[in-house]
């Protein structure tokens, strides 16, 4: 998910110094492993503060982005482990993008699209439901998750 994506960018930025790279690593694990979002937030605030005098660009790529990194404390906790990974959508793809380079491409565009839907349709057939799928319609009805539980009206 995102969370990878910026520690990708974060250790760019710190690949100079590999010594600070693995506390950096273990900081960001703490931020987005954090149980309640006030938790990721004090580990959030920590990183920033460790790391932006030397580092400015590292701790502002992250700060830009901090509502979105936090965000999946607005879902069921059962969603988490899903909303923490790309791996379901590379999974998906990498099929798609195995076939497409051993054929060397499609050769028209129709032809391409084709074999696209075709793996994606095959691919579909391996997928196992979500965690919590049955929280789905909540999510989507709009009912208020804090920190993974469910926020009853009072």
């Amino acid at each position: 998910m995102l969370i990878e994506a910026i520690e990708d960018e974060v250790n760019a930025y710190l690949e100079q110094h590999t010594g600070w790279q693995s506390k950096a690593k273990a900081m960001l694990h703490d931020i987005w492993m954090a149980p309640t979002r006030v938790q990721a937030e004090k580990a959030f605030d920590l990183f920033v503060t460790t790391f932006e005098a030397k580092y400015p660009k590292a701790t502002a790529c992250l700060a830009k982005d901090r509502a979105a990194l936090l965000a999946f404390y607005d879902f069921p906790a059962e969603h988490w482990v899903h909303l923490r990974t790309s791996n379901p959508i590379e999974s998906t793809f990498s099929t798609v993008r195995l076939r497409t380079n051993k054929t060397k491409g499609c050769g028209s565009r129709t032809a391409c699209l084709t074999m696209v839907f075709k793996l994606a349709r095959l691919a579909e057939s391996h997928w196992r439901t979500l965690n919590g799928s049955a929280l789905l319609d909540e999510v989507i009805r709009g009912i208020k998750f804090v920190d993974g539980i469910k926020e009853f009206a009072a």
